[in-house]
């Protein structure tokens, strides 16, 4: 009989002192949790190369993440902040909204001081998808990409601490910007677009590239714009009720090649991070090598294309949780968490990283 899940299986307790901060001194001197078995083997994250074998297939997600986080001022004073989730056509993104007040459609909002004083504005247009929808369409007075590289902030995951004032982005050290600007990026970003980064990629510097290419380990990538999304918890006991939120991929057509050459040669399949998971998965399901998706991955779930993930530790209650524990089984996770938290470990966007294989149906 199959065991139904409900959103309290995925809750568990973690000291806040485990939730990192800043990430470690070089992207590879993470420590890295061998799960692939019990008793779990506690690595460095460099030992990667030396865990994986010639013929496999590491396949990367190269978005970019943007200057996402906007501030600035309605017409009657009041603060506003957005963040980007999307770029639209016609100087039009959809972006969430935090503010006391909502203005109304056809509101104009002055970002970064407005026009005046430098800055740009953001009329508001509605709200995105639709009329129920939780994020707003805004059309910017000029490109968004190039309004948020000259006044936005990097997109920092909630639990990260930077801003004494979250209204107050000055408040935010010159040298905590300069190192989120570098770190909380992959040294193989490519496309911009992410309100978030592909962190299990954040662990990856030239030298471990090198490494990996001299095992004889192949590399491809794929595009998922991760949106703030994927920080949200689970919210309905029943999972079956949860609406995932939308992200757009793209699959070039080198990476299916690459993922039909890797087949071929009996190698596996390696997902950095759960949105490579996800990004396969749903071309799997639908047949799409493009195109929006909203996979939600539930222990009972048939993985078709990953074989092996490397991910960080995720959010209590998350989708993500969800995911890597369907993955690997609910109990091997559990035990892997537990290990994770008794040994040390630091979690989430700039936390420590784990190697998992698919458990076996």
């Amino acid at each position: 009989m199959t065991h139904t899940y409900c959103l309290s299986d995925f809750d568990f307790e973690l000291p806040e002192s485990l939730i990192a901060q800043h990430p470690a001194t070089e992207r590879s001197a993470s420590r890295l949790l061998d799960g692939r078995s019990l008793p779990a083997q506690d690595r460095i994250f460099k030992d990667l190369p030396s865990l994986l074998k010639a013929g496999d297939l590491l396949v990367f997600n190269d978005t970019q993440v943007v200057k996402a986080r906007l501030f600035g001022e309605k017409t009657t004073g009041g603060k506003v902040e957005l963040l980007v989730e999307r770029v639209l056509t016609n100087h039009e993104v959809v972006a969430h909204m935090k503010v006391s007040k909502k203005p109304p459609v056809g509101g104009v909002l002055h970002m970064a001081g407005g026009p005046d004083h430098g800055g740009f504005t953001a009329t508001l247009l509605g709200r995105w998808p639709n009329e129920d929808g939780q994020l707003f369409r805004f059309q910017f007075s000029d490109e968004p990409h190039t309004l948020m590289q000259q006044h936005g902030h990097m997109p920092l995951p909630p639990y990260i601490e930077r801003h004494q004032n979250e209204a107050d982005p000055q408040h935010e050290t010159e040298a905590d910007k300069a190192e989120d600007e570098r770190r909380y990026q992959t040294v193989f970003a490519k496309h911009p677009g992410a309100a978030a980064a592909p962190t299990a990629a954040l662990h990856f510097d030239q030298g471990v590239l090198d490494a990996l290419k001299a095992q004889g380990v192949h590399t491809a990538s794929v595009t998922l714009h991760v949106g703030a999304g994927t920080f949200q918890p689970v919210k309905t006991e029943n999972l079956a009720e949860h609406r995932m939120h939308s992200e757009w991929y793209n699959i070039p057509h080198e990476t299916v090649q690459a993922i039909a050459d890797c087949r071929a040669r009996g190698g596996r399949v390696v997902a950095v991070g759960t949105t490579s998971v996800r990004t396969l998965e749903s071309w799997a399901q639908s047949g799409q090598t493009q195109g929006d998706t909203q996979i939600f991955i539930t222990p009972g779930f048939a993985f078709q294309v990953v074989d092996v993930l490397i991910t960080n530790f995720h959010l209590p209650k998350s989708t993500l949780l969800m995911l890597v524990s369907a993955f690997a089984g609910f109990e091997h996770m559990h035990a892997l968490y537990r290990h994770a938290i008794d040994h040390q470990y630091r979690f989430f966007s700039y936390g420590d990283a784990m190697l998992l294989e698919k458990k076996s149906v």
